[in-house]
């Protein structure tokens, strides 16, 4: 679980530093940098997976990859920031695996990870340059200090003692020391060797020293490897949805909504090995979905996953009131991705940080209250334990309706918007990160948005400016057609007309 992250030189990310809860809404026009701080984030989760520059060739671009590492600094005008630098403070898993099935236990389960990267030009032709690491470190929170990094309300002794545990000594599990050609990164074992630190040369390093960690030499780095790499970005796409799965097609929900059927099919299954009555067993699994989707649609009466033995396919159907079944591929954009969201939800191997732009997308303005429902359960209840039902699952989305963010509670809502921001004599444009006043968020720091940007936000349809004979005529002096809001009869109802003073 991301409880903190703080970022500087990224893309137009400086001095960002955003608390999350649970759920946390993030809210903005396009352009501001909403999906940036999504990119930091996924940024983060490769680099615990992969060298330096693959994870930097994975980031999005305008062009939807990044062809120059350098684009990923933050630039004004044509000069380029000499350093990017994250720090995450985050809940780890307290037990896991690593690559070699070896099994790790934390020594604590609060950590905060930071990392620096600087730019380093190769004057080889057609070459990406290279990033190199100035800082990385890795130090605990101790349990005392536990209340004051997680401010949003928790019950302390339910979810917070299920998932805050161990304790540490020593302040480092990765360390930095020296400078230029003489720095140092040092991982501290911690997996019940006494042994000296391991130095690696941060001149030449491919990767971070997290994303090389094992459970022999390092099992609390490996944990905090492990919750990074589980940070993923949703991108639910209905082509990918709708697709059948072969019966050996991997049982987990994939980021484009892959494997919706095996997922489903892999539920029910596992559900039926471990109860009393294995029949009654499945099809709670499957009503429990049935149910959740008759939130959007009224017409549910079933969701079943039909088992084709000749084919070897596993297709999902949807059942109708009057018993007519159908397949997924007669399902709308919205429909599936509101059902792969319900499956999700049930699913307690699916725990980490999950990123969703616009989940409202295909969503009947009526409905988004039943999406927002939706997303705010599949995310953990921090008033009850960890357990199977209620798994550390964090959501985060980004939105730019009005619709979405009246409905979404006070205190996990973050509005984004362009600040004007002067640093070394320059001016720029850089996103900025704001909450509402009286909530867990402005209490621990975080800036507040004024009230008067917010009510904008919310009442974002102007009046075209034009006085009423310029509103009718157009410029050969024909009658022009008003919009909608322009009408007499329809703005006796509007809650307030933000094009007037």
């Amino acid at each position: 679980m991301l409880t903190r992250l703080q970022v500087t030189g990224f893309k137009n990310l400086i001095d960002v530093d955003v608390r999350f809860g649970a759920f946390t809404c993030i809210a903005g026009a396009n352009g501001v940098g909403k999906s940036n701080l999504f990119d930091a984030i996924l940024f983060l989760s490769s680099l615990a997976d992969r060298p330096l520059v693959d994870a930097a060739l994975r980031v999005r671009d305008e062009g939807g990859r990044t062809a120059d590492l350098r684009s990923l600094f933050h630039r004004v005008g044509s000069d380029y920031a000499d350093e990017m630098s994250f720090v995450a403070e985050m809940i780890v898993p307290a037990a896991g695996q690593d690559d070699l099935g070896q099994t790790a236990r934390a020594s604590i389960t609060f950590l905060r990870y930071s990392l620096s990267l600087a730019y380093r030009a190769d004057d080889a032709l057609r070459s990406l340059g290279s990033l190199e690491i100035t800082r990385e470190e890795l130090t605990h929170i101790t349990q005392g200090e536990a209340s004051k990094h997680l401010p949003f309300h928790h019950s302390a002794k339910n979810w917070r003692r299920s998932v805050i545990q161990g304790k540490r000594n020593a302040p480092y599990f990765i360390s930095t020391e020296g400078e230029g050609l003489h720095r140092q990164i040092k991982l501290h074992q911690d997996g019940g060797s006494s042994g000296r630190p391991l130095s690696r040369s941060a001149v030449n390093l491919p990767r971070t020293i997290l994303s090389a960690a094992n459970a022999a030499e390092s099992p609390t780095a490996l944990l905090a490897r492990r919750e990074m790499q589980s940070w993923r970005l949703l991108q639910l796409e209905p082509s990918a949805l709708r697709k059948p799965d072969e019966f050996i097609a991997p049982a987990r929900l994939g980021a484009d909504g892959s494997h919706l059927p095996a997922t489903l099919y892999r539920l029910a299954q596992t559900s039926k090995q471990v109860a009393v009555d294995p029949d009654a067993a499945e099809a709670s699994v499957f009503s429990r979905v049935a149910n959740r989707l008759a939130e959007l649609i009224n017409d549910v009466k079933r969701v079943t996953i039909d088992r084709d033995e000749k084919r070897e396919l596993l297709s999902l159907l949807v059942q109708a009131q009057d018993g007519t079944p159908y397949p997924a591929r007669s399902l709308s954009d919205g429909t599936l991705r509101f059902l792969a969201l319900s499956v999700l939800e049930q699913d307690p191997e699916s725990q980490g940080v999950l990123c969703l732009e616009e989940p409202e997308n295909g969503i009947h303005p009526k409905r988004i209250p039943a999406m927002l429902r939706l997303l705010k359960d599949i995310a953990v209840d921090v008033d009850g334990p960890i357990d199977e039902t209620n798994p550390l699952r964090q959501v985060i989305i980004n939105t730019h309706s009005p619709v979405v963010v009246t409905q979404v509670p006070d205190d996990s809502l973050v509005i984004a918007e362009l600040q004007e921001t002067v640093k070394d004599g320059r001016r720029f444009q850089s996103a900025h990160f704001s909450c509402l006043q009286n909530t867990w968020r402005a209490q621990a720091g975080m800036d507040t948005v004024a009230l008067g940007k917010l009510l904008s936000y919310l009442n974002p349809v102007p009046k075209s400016g034009l006085n009423d004979e310029e509103e009718t005529r157009n410029k050969n002096g024909k009658p022009k057609t008003k919009r909608l809001i322009d009408r007499p009869d329809i703005q006796l109802y509007l809650p307030m007309n933000s094009g007037e003073p």
